[in-house]
């Protein structure tokens, strides 16, 4: 038994209420049944089946307001794993859903029997053509593929808000869109080909020249059936007729009719047809894009006016002159957005009536930009504009920073309005085109109606299209809330096709909201043509079935999740997955989603139920420890959710009395620690890597894993044992050498100086001198206790190192340089809310700056580049991007290297201090993906600015990274 133990029940969810009516009942707390659980693991392995409750749970949670929990989710790493699946739910009668990012809005992402993750081995981009094509695999984020394209001055056509986080897998099966694409830029109109996997398991790529032929071999009957079926509507004209004018609008409700007019053959009907199918009829293995130009002259403005219909009326007038896009906020959205970071807190005022249009030209050259800003200027004076707008003459701007503010606010619509909601309420959001030319009608009639049922909702959407999205909560779990809802959808889906003819899916596909309604939009005929597509391509109906088609009038009602109230910092969360890409835990344990769906299980939970203590007994490990804490998951969320400092705070509820007498303890003493930990270092450094290795090994197994850090070789060598000595008299900042910089060495093999070494003579180089406090020992930043959640440790440290500073700095009046970007980050922001009231004071007093920071405004203009190398790879810390420091990052790589490359996949690290020393595989699992982007080619120069950082990145990657500021030392030395 380890001498410290986490303390019992220490995360046991605090003021229980009633069970809730959709609680995980007790009989599934063992997880997958057994049988189930045996047949997959002998079918695919053991490291490819998730059984355990608190996978299921995780798993059961998308962006939706529904929640169903799967009796096994499977890792599925490639085709043959797809088929083996497959096959064994024909044999079985089984079920299978299959899931990418988990940001669809209708429970497209969810099943209730085999869930299948295409996420974690499916990633991937090559670009072909020169950027004109893109072979992507399905969970590839947008964000990612776009990124990869944007060299070439490329891009994909469907931009939908969530590219962030969602994937091109669900872009194709929903038909995504967004702000841009509208009905000729999306996933279908774009689409050069699918490789799909029928539920068969018969592979069908569609751009083979042969595929027709295979397909006729293998499956006869599919192939007759198909051109059977566009025989029967290509002889109906009335019906072709309707089917045509239904895709002049944006629609994504039911299958793509338009597959049978489109395609001539079996394989192209089907290619059309898996477009917006929801993964109903195929598995989408892989897609080849057509991208379109990325045109990056831009001018944009955002134009609030008195009310949502005279918003709306203004969005013809933008189409004519060439707007690519127009997006439509009402006063509910643009009150909600002051949660997002950037966005004015004045809003908060704006008039309850008050809307507002984003608008973007966007042209491939100065020439063109200037056209469109002449025609927008022709556009502005006849509006009827309110404040915040400054004037009609500077409504437009060019500027990067301002663009990307507004689009911030837009894109942040779902997860602003969804974390303003009332506690404990269900979010819905829905989505539905009408004319474009009705939209003013459209907005007054959604207005009234919501109004006449209870619902004060919050609307936006892609105006050019006359596509509208809105938002309704509720409370799931109160009957007459849901009765209420279920008329206003009735009512909602009346007035949509009725008065508009309109689409009651733009772009969010059918799902299980919209699946009862399918037959009112599109009437009998067609309707039964999609039961019929159905019938034929998955006769056993084993995919995903009630997602898309479903008669039951009442299904949009059926597995409405409650949202029971959890910890303050995530009770916002809506569950939209905007974090899981940032998190680097994703691909190992659990997810900030993830982390905060199991609390919400663990609260719907009664006291004592042995569903609620499997989830303890996992949510230690998955959640708790093997968190980074590196809070990316803030920059992510639109609304700044930090689940890394919940988890924190996790830590710190753990903790025993002896422990936080322990860490107090090396807190106050760490002047002998840090001299100790040198002294053990520079001995492991003589003695070689066995010893250290094994005496660790020891005492992580007699004090506690999570404790003690393991020694992973190769680890760098010690320090100096002293400082390079500086002067006060002079000095123009003062230069803290972080603790880790104190200890640790640089990289082994490289020659020259140490990194306190280097900056003193960059600065002396620059001529502006730094000094270097004698007594810098024995302070530390307390990220060593924050991040492990010590409190009495990391107050004692705070107070410490900030009283120091102010006297270092004589008062503030000198910067303070740290020439760690963690260090800087912890100092400048996370040792705040520990300090005492006098050091708070002092602390507002003190310039602290990030090293890299300095060095590029600072030295740089004053230094002469002697010699740089021909490429360098970059490592972002996740520190710098908390502090925004990462130009500067690459301003001072620029300067040392011909070509400087930051990796499309670069993120976290995850060693995060030491805890990529207790946890080697959260590292390992982190960097995976951007370690074999820097395989990929040979660099000249592996670099950071950090040194756990770079030694995580070393392990990756097996290249020396170093500090930046050591390769600008050696390019500039004389």
């Amino acid at each position: 038994m380890p001498l410290f133990e986490p303390k019992p029940d220490a995360l046991r969810p605090r003021g229980h209420g009633a069970p809730a009516p959709d609680r995980v009942p007790d009989r599934s707390a063992s997880g997958t049944p057994r049988t189930l659980r045996e047949e997959l693991t002998a079918l695919l392995g053991a490291e490819k089946v998730l059984w355990r409750v608190s996978d299921l749970v995780r798993y059961a949670t998308d962006a939706s307001p529904y929640r169903f929990v799967p009796q096994v989710v499977v890792i599925a790493e490639d085709v043959d794993d797809i088929s083996a699946v497959l096959s064994y739910a024909h044999g079985r009668q089984r079920e299978v859903v299959f899931r990418a990012a988990g940001t669809s809005l209708n429970g497209q992402a969810q099943g209730e029997d085999v869930l299948v993750d295409v996420r974690r081995h499916w990633r991937g981009v090559e670009v072909l053509d020169e950027g004109r094509r893109a072979r992507i695999r399905p969970g590839t984020t947008v964000f990612r593929a776009n990124a990869a394209l944007a060299r070439h001055g490329r891009i994909l056509g469907p931009d939908p808000a969530s590219a962030i986080a969602c994937t091109l897998g669900g872009v194709v099966a929903n038909n995504s869109s967004g702000m841009t694409a509208g009905t000729t830029r999306n996933a279908y109109r774009t689409l050069s080909s699918l490789t799909l996997v029928l539920p068969t398991g018969t592979v069908v790529d569609t751009a083979d020249p042969l595929a027709d032929e295979e397909l006729a071999r293998a499956e006869p009957a599919l192939c007759h059936g198909l051109m059977e079926l566009k025989r029967e509507i290509e002889a109906d004209p009335a019906l072709v007729a309707r089917i045509r004018a239904k895709y002049e609008i944006k629609n994504t409700t039911g299958y793509r009719l338009d597959a049978y007019l489109d395609g001539t053959t079996p394989v192209e009907i089907l290619r059309g047809l898996a477009v917006g199918s929801e993964g109903t009829l195929a598995f989408i293995a892989e897609v080849v894009f057509d991208t379109l130009p990325l045109d990056r002259e831009l001018t944009s403005a955002l134009l609030f006016f008195p009310s949502l219909p005279a918003a709306a009326a203004a969005v013809p007038l933008f189409n004519e002159a060439g707007a690519l896009a127009v997006e439509l906020m009402d006063g509910n959205t643009l009150r909600a957005s002051v949660s997002v970071a950037g966005v004015p807190a004045d809003w908060a005022e704006l008039p309850r009536d008050t809307a507002a249009l984003l608008v973007e030209f966007r042209a491939p050259d100065a020439a063109g930009r200037a056209e469109y800003e002449r025609r927008a200027a022709a556009v502005l004076p006849s509006l009827e504009l309110v404040a915040p707008v400054p004037s009609v003459t500077n409504a437009f701007t060019g500027d990067p920073a301002v663009i990307a503010g507004y689009w911030k606010a837009r894109k942040a619509f779902v997860t602003a309005v969804g974390g303003a909601r009332p506690p404990g309420t269900t979010l819905i959001t829905e989505d539905f085109a009408v004319p474009p030319s009705r939209l003013a009608e459209a907005c007054e009639a959604l207005l009234a109606l919501q109004a006449e049922h209870g619902f004060d909702a919050a609307v936006a959407g892609h105006a050019a299209h006359g596509n509208l999205h809105f938002l309704l909560a509720f409370d799931a779990a109160r009957p007459e809330d849901v009765d209420r809802y279920a008329a206003f959808m009735e009512a909602f889906c009346r007035l949509t096709v009725e008065r508009f003819d309109g689409s009651l899916k733009a772009e969010h596909s059918t799902g299980r909201n919209m699946a009862p309604f399918l037959e009112l939009e599109w009437g009998p005929a067609a309707t039964d043509l999609m039961w019929r597509t159905k019938r034929l391509i998955d006769p056993e109906g084993i995919l995903a079935p009630r997602i898309l088609l479903d008669r039951d009038p009442r299904a949009h009602l059926r597995g409405l999740k409650t949202i029971p109230g959890v910890e303050a910092e995530a009770d916002p969360c809506i569950e939209c997955g905007f974090c899981e890409p940032a998190c680097p835990s994703e691909d190992l344990t659990t997810t900030p989603r993830q982390r905060i769906a199991l609390r919400r299980e663990m609260t719907r939970q009664a006291p004592g139920s042995p569903v609620l203590a499997r989830l303890l007994d996992d949510y230690g490990h998955d959640a708790v420890d093997t968190c980074a804490g590196d809070s990316t998951c803030a920059l992510a969320c639109p609304v700044g959710i930090d689940t890394g400092a919940l988890m924190r705070e996790f830590r710190r509820r753990r903790h025993g009395p002896v422990e936080e007498r322990a860490a107090a303890l090396a807190a106050a003493r760490f002047a002998a620690v840090e001299a100790a930990a040198r002294l053990a270092v520079a001995a492991a450094g003589r003695a070689g890597d066995r010893l250290p290795s094994a005496v660790t090994r020891a005492v992580r197994r007699a004090v506690r894993p999570d404790l003690v850090p393991q020694w992973l070789p190769p680890m760098p060598g010690a320090a100096a044992r002293r400082l390079p000595p500086t002067r006060r008299v002079g000095a123009a900042a003062v230069y803290y050498p972080a603790c880790v910089n104190r200890i640790f060495g640089g990289p082994g093999d490289r020659p020259g100086p140490s990194l306190p070494e280097a900056v003193v003579a960059l600065a002396e180089r620059a001529g502006r001198p730094v000094w270097i406090p004698r007594d810098v020992r024995g302070t530390c930043c307390a990220t060593i206790w924050h991040s492990k959640g010590y409190e009495a440790g990391n107050r004692l440290m705070a107070d410490r190192i900030v009283a120091a500073a102010w006297g270092w700095t004589a008062g503030g009046r000198l910067p303070l340089v740290v020439d760690a970007s963690s260090c800087a980050l912890g100092l400048a922001r996370e040792v705040v809310p520990y300090l005492s009231e006098d050091n708070r004071a002092l602390h507002a007093e003190l310039r602290i700056v990030d090293s890299v920071v300095w060095a590029a405004g600072e030295l740089l203009p004053h230094l002469e580049v002697r010699r740089t190398v021909g490429s360098a790879v970059l490592h972002p810390a996740c520190s710098m991007r908390h502090l925004g420091d990462e130009e500067q990052l690459r301003a001072v790589a620029g300067a040392c290297a011909e070509e400087v490359v930051v990796p499309d996949d670069a993120g976290c690290c995850a060693f995060a201090g030491d805890r990529g020393m207790l946890h080697p595989e959260l590292t390992a699992s982190a960097t995976e993906r951007e370690a074999a982007e820097v395989a990929a080619r040979p660099y000249d120069a592996y670099l950071s600015a950090n040194r756990m950082c770079e030694v995580g990145m070393e392990r990756a990657t097996g290249h020396p990274y170093a500090s930046v500021l050591l390769e600008l030392e050696r390019a500039t030395r004389p």
